[in-house]
C-alpha cells in the first residue's frame, strides 16, 4: 500500500487561527499557481479529485489537510504568484504562507512544486528564504518534465540541484510528470523520508 493510498480530507483553513492543532507530522505541498501542484498530489494519491485541479490559476485559496494515517498529514498550501488575485488577498496569503512554513512545529518537510520549464522564480526563492531558517528539508518536484527534451531535463535537474546546494538548502530534486506518471515512486520515497520516524 502506497503512502498516499489512505489519504482522506480532514480540514481546511483560511487563516492561521483556523489551523488544526500543531501536532503530529505534516509535509506541505507548495508552488506557484499553475505549476501542477494539484495534479501532482492527485497523481501521487492515485485519485482524480483529491486536490482540486483547475484551468484557472489561483483557485486554491485554502490550506487543505489530508490525513495519511499514523499521525501524518499531507498539507496542500495555496498557490502563489497569480497576477489576477486582488492585492489584499495576495498580502493575506503571503502572511499566512510565511508564518506557516517558518513556525509550524508539525511541519517536517516541504515539497516545492515548480514547472520544470520555469524553476526557482523569485517567488519560489522568497518562499525558500522564509523556510531556510527552520533547517528542515525540502524536496523539489520539477513538474511537466515531459514537455522538455531528455537533454533539457538533465540540464534543468543539474542546474536546480546546484542552485539549491549553493543556497545551503537541505534539499533533494527530481523530475516529475503527472501526464506520463513519471517520477511517482521516487517522489513517494522522498516524501516518506520527509515525514521521518514517528516521535516517541
Amino acid at each position: 500500500m502506497g503512502l498516499f493510498d489512505r489519504a482522506v480530507y480532514t480540514a481546511s483553513a483560511h487563516d492561521l487561527e483556523q489551523l488544526p492543532p500543531d501536532l503530529g507530522r505534516e509535509v506541505a505541498f507548495v508552488g506557484r499557481s499553475n505549476a501542477g501542484k494539484s495534479s501532482a498530489i492527485n497523481t501521487l494519491a492515485n485519485h482524480k479529485r483529491l486536490a482540486f485541479v483547475s484551468k484557472t490559476p489561483g483557485r486554491t485559496q485554502l490550506i487543505n489537510f489530508f490525513s495519511l494515517g499514523d499521525d501524518r498529514s499531507l498539507v496542500d498550501l495555496p498557490g502563489y504568484g497569480y497576477a489576477q488575485v486582488p492585492a489584499r488577498v495576495k498580502a493575506h496569503w503571503q502572511g499566512v504562507l510565511a508564518a506557516y512554513v517558518s513556525s509550524r512545529l508539525a511541519l517536517k518537510g516541504l515539497v516545492l512544486i515548480m514547472d520544470a520549464r520555469h524553476p526557482l522564480k523569485p517567488l519560489d526563492l522568497q518562499l525558500l528564504d522564509w523556510y531556510l531558517p527552520t533547517g528542515k528539508p525540502v524536496h523539489c518536484l520539477l513538474t511537466k518534465s515531459d514537455k522538455l527534451s531528455r537533454n533539457e531535463q538533465s540540464l534543468t535537474l543539474q542546474k536546480v540541484r546546484q542552485q539549491m546546494k549553493a543556497a545551503n538548502h537541505q534539499s533533494t530534486v527530481q523530475l516529475f510528470s503527472s501526464l506520463k506518471k513519471q517520477g511517482v515512486e521516487e517522489a513517494e520515497a522522498a516524501i516518506t523520508r520527509l515525514f521521518g520516524a514517528p516521535e516517541t
